[in-house]
């Protein structure tokens, strides 16, 4: 599917508009003879669309391309200052808010490590951080376009270590209605592992491949399948949820060696796996400071981990042929690094096929990121808009109790 396709009807307008922006964004900096050769328009229409966007302030002329026949071309970029957006992103372990710009460079970030902060606390965190923002003028309140929020679905809902009795208020929490109090900005919701992978398809991998899925490493484990430059929910909603794939643990007793994919890897498995062996760890910058003993034990897990990894890529890979896997969420970048150096290990003796493997381009920031992209992407018309965003809400009521899981 070329969503770089224009339409040379005068009633395309719309969707001509569109699809010089995306061309523009994903392939800058580039002339308006290179945007009418990619869109099949006109280069009179291409020129008229330039500069409607460029009086908009959202495109800009940067330069002049030099060193070929003829008048040099001048080059067109995304405006960087020509909107803001902002993200948060609400976990079960921190809450971290970004401003960025156009272009997706972060121009603010606020990072609180708090585990299970209860939905009061964690949305008066997304609410002060943008109240920074603006008294800091780290964002230009005219050209902001909205305010992109991620967080896990049943967030008060799956158990986890540690997780309070009344975490459960998350559970069918008016978060519109919150952020309604405090700004008129419109409010765009997705998962969390979703908002990750659009934040990697518009700034990360997504400008070599158009089809991928994300593993999503944080507290606990999540997916997002991207297909066609598209993210794919499915039709309930539960496209990606890799956390509840049946794999074989074989190090586990007879009986119970089948477990859900998210009960054995995910950054609290991992400190649970740590604290069995005396080692406290609560943040993920904690495992970078380990000593000697510790940094064996990360890496034990990290080698166990990687085969489940590599086994669930292979089914990825089977099911869906995608480009490639991509790892990304919390564990540091390191870890991460090391982790995949063993999954390629392991499918270096797999016989079934398998997609490339990469580390995600987004850092531990990747999914706030993602949640900011949510607004640009409406007003850049990418084609990871969508509308749905703007009324979704977290899901709630668990799927029937022999698909969840339990983090031990």
């Amino acid at each position: 599917m070329n969503d770089l396709a224009g339409s040379n009807s005068e009633l395309a307008a719309s969707h001509n508009r569109g699809v010089i922006l995306r061309a523009i964004q994903r392939h800058q900096p580039i002339s308006r003879t290179e945007l009418a050769r990619r869109s099949g328009l006109t280069k009179q229409t291409v020129t008229r669309i330039a500069e409607r966007l460029i009086g908009e302030r959202l495109v800009l002329e940067a330069r002049r391309r030099h060193g070929q026949p003829g008048q040099p071309a001048i080059e067109l970029e995304i405006n960087p200052d020509g909107c803001h957006a902002i993200g948060a992103y609400i976990a079960r372990d921190h809450v971290t808010v970004v401003a960025i710009d156009a272009s997706g460079a972060v121009r603010g970030r606020i990072h609180h490590e708090i585990a299970f902060a209860l939905p009061e606390t964690a949305v008066s965190l997304v609410e002060d951080a943008i109240s920074t923002f603006k008294r800091r003028r780290t964002i230009d309140e005219r050209r902001l376009a909205g305010v992109g929020l991620a967080l896990p679905d049943w967030l008060g809902e799956i158990p986890f270590p540690g997780m309070p009795e009344r975490y459960a208020a998350w559970t069918g929490y008016d978060m519109r209605g919150r952020f309604a109090r405090f700004t008129d900005l419109p409010l765009y919701i997705e998962n969390d592992a979703i908002a990750a992978a659009m934040g990697e398809l518009n700034y990360g991998l997504g400008v070599e491949s158009r089809s991928f899925f994300y593993i999503f490493i944080g507290a606990g484990l999540g997916g997002a399948v991207v297909l066609d430059g598209m993210c794919h929910h499915g039709v309930t909603g539960l496209s990606g949820e890799i956390g509840w794939l049946p794999t074989l643990a074989e190090n586990q007793p007879e009986g119970s060696r089948v477990q859900p994919l998210g009960q054995l890897v995910s950054l609290y498995v991992l400190y649970g796996f740590l604290a069995r062996h005396g080692i406290a760890v609560t943040r993920p910058s904690d495992l970078l400071g380990l000593d000697t003993r510790g940094r064996a034990l990360v890496s034990d897990w990290l080698r166990e981990a990687a085969r489940y990894i590599a086994e669930a890529a292979v089914h990825i890979g089977l099911l869906i042929d995608p480009d490639a896997v991509v790892i990304g969420g919390r564990l540091p970048v390191r870890l991460t690094d090391e982790m995949l150096l063993y999954v390629n290990q392991h499918l270096g003796r797999e016989r079934r096929p398998a997609p490339a493997i990469h580390r995600a381009a987004g850092s531990e920031d990747a999914t706030a990121l993602g949640a900011a992209t949510m607004p640009l992407a409406d007003v850049l018309r990418l084609e990871s808009y969508d509308p749905d965003q703007l009324s979704r809400s977290p899901l709630t009521g668990l799927p029937p109790v022999g698909a969840t899981y339990t983090l031990a």
